[in-house]
C-alpha cells in the first residue's frame, strides 16, 4: 500500500475491491488515513482532485476518500440505491491519468448508501450532478472499471492541455462539465 496514485494500466486497477466487514479493524483506519494523504498530495501537485477510491493507491477495499464539503472524509462500501432516468454526458478526469479527459455518460443523479467509519449506515439522496458523477466514477474504481471503459462518441479522449486551450468548444460537446474543487 502507498499513497502514490497508480497510473492507468496498473493491473490492480482492474480488480474488484472487497467489502469492509469490520469498521474497527486498525487496517481500515490506517487505509482511511492513506486515502486522505493521497488526496492532499495529489491536489498539491495537480491542483484538482475531489475523491479517491482505495484501489487507486493499491488498497483492494471498498473505500472512497473524499475532499467535499458536507461529506465525511471516508465512506465504506458505497452502493448506488437509486438512479435518475436522466443521464448526462461529461468530460471525466481521473487521478490515474491526470493529463487526460474522457467523454462519458453517467446518471444525472444517484442516491447512495454507505458505512461510516463509526460502523453506522448512512444514505445520501438524489445527489447533485457534481456529487453524482464523482461518486459514480469512484464506485466504478471499486468495481475495476475505468473511465476509458465508458468512453462515448467520436474522439472521446483529449489531453488536458488541449481541453484547456479549447475549453469552450469541448464544453459544447457535453451536458455537464465538472468544476475542480
Amino acid at each position: 500500500m502507498t499513497s502514490q496514485i497508480l497510473p492507468v494500466g496498473s493491473p490492480s486497477l482492474r480488480e474488484v475491491a472487497l467489502a469492509i466487514t469490520d469498521t474497527h479493524d486498525p487496517d481500515v483506519l490506517r487505509d482511511a488515513e492513506a486515502l486522505g494523504e493521497a488526496i492532499r498530495a495529489f491536489r498539491a501537485e495537480h491542483g484538482f482532485g475531489r475523491a479517491i477510491a482505495a484501489p487507486q493507491i493499491g488498497i483492494g477495499k471498498r473505500m472512497i476518500g473524499l475532499a467535499l464539503p458536507d461529506w465525511p472524509t471516508v465512506v465504506l462500501n458505497p452502493e448506488v440505491v437509486w438512479k435518475s432516468e436522466t443521464r448526462m454526458t461529461l468530460w471525466d478526469d481521473c487521478m490515474c491519468f491526470p493529463d487526460m479527459l474522457v467523454r462519458v455518460e453517467r446518471y444525472a443523479s444517484v442516491s447512495i448508501e454507505y458505512l461510516g467509519l463509526d460502523g453506522e449506515t448512512y444514505r445520501k439522496e438524489r445527489l447533485s450532478p457534481a456529487e453524482s458523477e464523482l461518486i459514480q466514477h469512484e464506485i466504478d474504481h471499486l468495481n475495476g472499471v475505468l473511465s476509458f471503459d465508458r468512453a462515448i462518441g467520436e474522439n472521446p479522449f483529449v489531453h488536458r492541455s488541449v481541453f484547456e486551450t479549447g475549453r469552450a468548444a469541448f464544453t459544447e460537446q457535453v451536458d455537464y462539465v465538472p468544476q475542480p474543487l
